[in-house]
């Protein structure tokens, strides 16, 4: 049996293609065509070896043609070639990464996610320097469904192996129930959260929070992985406070716009108009639940201007974070997230007033010739988390305002 795994052609790096013949006779040969060879050859020659004697293999071929690929992608990429050979339920896994021993929260802001390919390595080696809230590993939509199983593995390996830079760790599955198949090559290997796309009921999240359970009983993994189902139609809005409830691992739910305006039959556009009732359900549901409201992607890169003024509505909607396709995305929107000077120094005497209130015992709090009512006092006190939280603003602004 002859299979296949990988990528290859002019454009492609840091990955690699791999054919492996099995065969009855002859041990095992390899042969490797690296751009790397001089350097690392013995090295690549070495992992192969060792992976096919890991899986069993006592007479087969296999061809390398390598791109720079990392150990965690050649192991990735053999595995999947050996296990259209041979059925075995074994993993060849590269070393966790220490680096990547942190864990995640409930009230972690999540402003910015970074979406990534889950079949292209050379996006995932740096994309936690450019410091997104999340890193987001897609099953979905981005890998074509030849090469689920393949990317799977991949990913895999990226959450044990590749240095996310502090970054909350994230797994776009495949639409459920198909995204079953994806859970146990996740769940175990330094997950954070799981998104679940198309999401359209409660149904949906509690059999996902269930297989989910079941995984970190039977093979271990994080103690909290989160949720974020990803709601894409009518159906799903008409049931995002469902949704937003059905499992205490929920921590954010977010809209996608795209399939949401064509399932609806309009054309997306930079205004938002036709998906405004969709958005302002989503997140009064979300505040209703106590959780994070999260807004779609914004597709045109080369669009700055658009791209601050939809961080803008998105803001002012209530949404407190969004997707992004391209690095160069994450800044603005992380600024346009951020709490400004104006509006911190606002919230800081309505939180100053309210502790001076508190002091005396007094129920009203007052600022000047104004009185505060409490959702107002609840908004500077939320105003005030983003800006210590983001870093804008001393942990210690009351003691040190005091000194000066």
């Amino acid at each position: 049996m002859v299979a296949q795994a990988g990528n290859t052609g002019p454009d492609i790096r840091s990955d690699c293609f791999v054919q492996l013949e099995t065969t009855t006779r002859g041990g095992l040969r390899t042969e490797i065509d690296s751009k790397v060879h001089t350097l690392y050859g013995k090295d690549i020659l070495s992992l192969l070896e060792a992976g096919m004697r890991f899986f069993g293999l006592k007479n087969a071929r296999l061809w390398l043609e390598d791109q720079g690929a990392l150990p965690f992608v050649i192991m990735a990429r053999l595995e999947a070639a050996v296990k259209q050979c041979v059925e075995t339920e074994k993993e060849f896994l590269p070393e966790m990464l220490p680096a990547n021993r942190y864990a995640s929260s409930r009230e972690r802001f999540r402003f910015s996610r970074l979406y990534l390919p889950g079949n292209t390595p050379k996006m995932m080696l740096n994309a936690g320097i450019h410091r997104p809230d999340g890193i987001i590993l897609d099953l979905e939509d981005s890998v074509a469904p030849g090469k689920k199983e393949e990317a799977r593995l991949l990913v895999r390996n990226a959450l044990r192996a590749v240095d996310f830079y502090g970054a909350e760790r994230m797994v776009r599955i495949n639409q459920w129930p198909a995204g079953k198949e994806d859970l146990a090559c996740v769940v175990p290997y330094n997950l954070h959260m799981i998104l679940l796309p198309k999401c359209e009921s409660a149904i949906q999240v509690r059999e996902l929070d269930e297989a989910v359970e079941k995984l970190t009983r039977q093979k271990g993994g994080g103690k909290d992985i989160f949720l974020m189902p990803i709601i894409e139609s009518a159906s799903g809005v008409e049931m995002a406070y469902e949704i937003a409830t059905a499992s205490p691992r929920v921590v954010a739910m977010a809209i996608g716009l795209e399939d949401y305006t064509a399932d609806i039959g309009v054309m997306r556009t930079a205004a938002g108009d036709e998906s405004l009732y969709a958005r302002t359900r989503l997140v009064n549901a979300c505040k209703a639940a106590r959780i994070q409201p999260i807004d779609s992607v914004f597709s045109d890169v080369a669009d700055t201007a658009g791209l601050k003024e939809s961080i803008r509505i998105s803001r002012s909607l209530g949404f407190e974070g969004m997707g992004c396709i391209h690095p160069l995305q994450i800044g603005m929107i992380r600024e346009g997230f951020t709490p400004q000077n104006e509006e911190i120094e606002k919230a800081k005497k309505i939180v100053l007033a309210f502790d001076k209130a508190s002091a005396k015992g007094l129920g009203v709090v007052a600022l000047g010739t104004k009185m505060i009512d409490p959702p107002v006092v609840k908004r500077a006190l939320r105003v005030i988390e983003l800006a210590t939280g983001m870093g804008v603003l001393s942990k210690k602004w009351r003691t040190e305002g005091n000194e000066k």
